[in-house]
């Protein structure tokens, strides 16, 4: 998953890091009917370091993944997205679905041993909120009561629509209906925050392992700040720690897929992430694990910029001319797989008939190849527009598998007549930058869903989005988005439908071109089990692994 609006938009490898979906045992490990092994240490890799501790300013996988194991929050997410209570024990909605109420457990404790209340979630949202902390994830309390006027100056974060009558009592106030809010609350930034931790330690605050609060299932530890390896222990202070199996787990940051893969042979690391390459030799064996879904690569077309990719047929054809299933099985051989849509598969279902919704909105010329009709409505737009001839550039990432992408769609778009184009593969940083200011053409982006819902992703794309780099508007598209948050926000069947007809819309107008679902593919000890995985939010879920004889 990507993790915040400016770090989201990734491609290649380190996206493919980040975000996981499941195939196969794609939610947890099959528990085992062998026993318990008596050594319960689990050696694990990551390829992201920890950038900090503290879950205000939070932002990136590396940080939000081992928070989300050190932290506990109203809720945790079981497979499949469930939410699942954490400190809550009771939950109650107001029906216009703008109040809700949480009782908390009282047997919670931080890591220095003084209790969890409800004023921790207080003190910690009004800080997430303020200005002045600058949180990358802030954005995600917009629905919060006050939040807007908070971030725009006019009221102080004390305001926010949050409040603790006691000890054991949140209340939250909307300003509008949230139908994912619940989704919210099992994301690191809605966790508690210990006041006197945070006032403490001061500008140090979640900078090293030692100057951090803890109250979740483990308790993290050798971690200075800089440190490519730590290590986690179950959390005495944790109220369901006889749920807590595993005694310790052991991080190594793995940059390189072949480094990580040696240290795997030789007994050093338990989990593992192989490259495309890899992947032939070990699909087949019972330790593979593949995972897709919850992320997206796209191609964005800039209408502002380029005259020509405000016609219709002309972006038509430019999706068209791209076989998306060579793409993904032939030129990136790393499990990915071709798209249905903009919203991924695997990832929200239907809440009447529990089907995938990107087979509910699935519009088969928005994503199908076929050279024929590219050429035919190449020609019929160019002449709309007036040209004969058009040169693009097309803007990506410098690592290896985006300039596998881009030299795939450069070959492709090369058959269309008239059509040249020139590649610039550049550092991440540089290609967002572009991205935002809208120094490109075409552009292949990336999104990896916060939560489990179509409006994730979908709500990218309205007219005032500030990730709308392609400047794509719809009108039609913009009214369905807007209904699913007003009108039907309470209405589940309702709601859907309208975010169903928003991706169809997409679709048909070619909004941007669906490319691949990036895909993880690892290597996981067959005695290891009780991992859960999301394809939004939070993807990792260690709390239940455990190993077995």
């Amino acid at each position: 998953m990507k993790f915040n609006k400016h770090l989201l938009m990734i491609t290649g490898v380190l996206a493919v890091m980040l975000v996981l979906a499941g195939c196969g045992n794609n939610s947890s490990s099959t528990k085992s009917s062998k026993q318990m092994a008596k050594d319960q240490t689990i050696n694990l890799s990551t390829s992201s370091e920890i950038s900090t501790l503290d879950i205000a300013k939070a932002s990136d996988s590396g940080s939000l993944t081992p928070l989300y194991q050190i932290s506990e929050g109203i809720y945790r997410l079981g497979p499949k997205s469930k939410i699942e209570n954490a400190l809550a024990t009771s939950t109650k909605v107001s029906n216009d679905g703008l109040t809700y109420t949480f009782k908390l457990r009282t047997n919670d404790k931080w890591n220095n041993g003084q209790p969890v209340t409800a004023k921790d979630f207080v003190y910690g949202w009004r800080r997430v909120v303020n200005p002045k902390t600058a949180a990358g994830y802030s954005y995600l309390f917009e629905g919060v009561k006050n939040y807007s006027a908070i971030q725009k100056g006019h009221l102080s974060a004390n305001k926010l629509g949050v409040y603790a009558p006691n000890s054991h009592t949140l209340v939250v106030k909307l300003s509008h209906p949230v139908p994912y809010f619940k989704l919210l609350l099992a994301f690191p930034t809605f966790f508690p925050q210990q006041e006197s931790a945070v006032k403490k330690y001061g500008s140090r605050y979640g900078t090293s392992s030692a100057t951090t609060a803890y109250n979740g299932p483990f308790v993290l530890s050798k971690w200075n700040g800089t440190s490519d390896t730590w290590t986690m222990t179950k959390n005495p202070n944790y109220w369901d720690k006889k749920h807590v199996k595993a005694h310790q787990l052991d991080f190594q940051v793995i940059k390189t897929p072949s480094t990580g893969l040696s240290l795997y042979q030789q007994n050093k690391l338990d989990v593992i992430s192989l490259s495309g390459e890899e992947v032939p030799t070990y699909k087949n064996r019972p330790e593979f694990k593949k995972f897709v879904g919850g992320s997206t690569m796209y191609l964005e077309m800039n209408q502002k910029r380029v005259k020509a990719l405000k016609n219709t047929k002309v972006r038509q054809a430019l999706s068209r001319i791209i076989n998306k299933q060579t793409l993904a099985s032939q030129v990136l051989r790393d499990g990915s797989t071709a798209p249905k849509g903009f919203v991924s598969t695997n990832f929200f279902r239907n809440p009447k008939t529990g089907a995938d919704f990107a087979k509910d909105a699935y519009e088969k010329d928005g994503v199908a190849y076929n050279q024929s009709q590219a050429k035919k409505l190449w020609q019929q737009g160019m002449k709309q527009v007036g040209q004969k001839k058009l040169h693009l550039s097309l803007l990506s990432d410098d690592t290896d598998q985006s300039k596998k992408t881009t030299q795939y769609l450069q070959s492709q778009f090369n058959k269309l007549p008239g059509l040249s184009i020139t590649i610039h593969n550049v550092p991440t940083k540089s290609k967002l930058s572009r991205s935002t200011s809208g120094d490109f053409d075409l552009v292949v982006s990336s999104w990896g869903a916060d939560f489990a819902d179509p409006i994730n992703f979908l709500d990218l794309l309205t007219k005032s989005n500030p990730t709308n780099n392609g400047h794509w508007v719809n009108a039609t598209y913009d009214k369905y988005i807007e209904a699913s948050k007003t009108t039907d926000a309470n209405n589940p069947d309702k709601r859907y439908d309208d975010l169903v007809n928003a991706e169809k819309v997409l679709m048909k107008d070619q909004g941007i071109v669906p490319l691949y679902q990036p895909a993880t593919t690892q290597l996981w000890r067959t005695n290891i089990h009780g991992f859960v995985w999301n394809p939004a939010g939070m993807s990792n879920g260690y709390k239940g692994l455990y190993v077995t004889k």
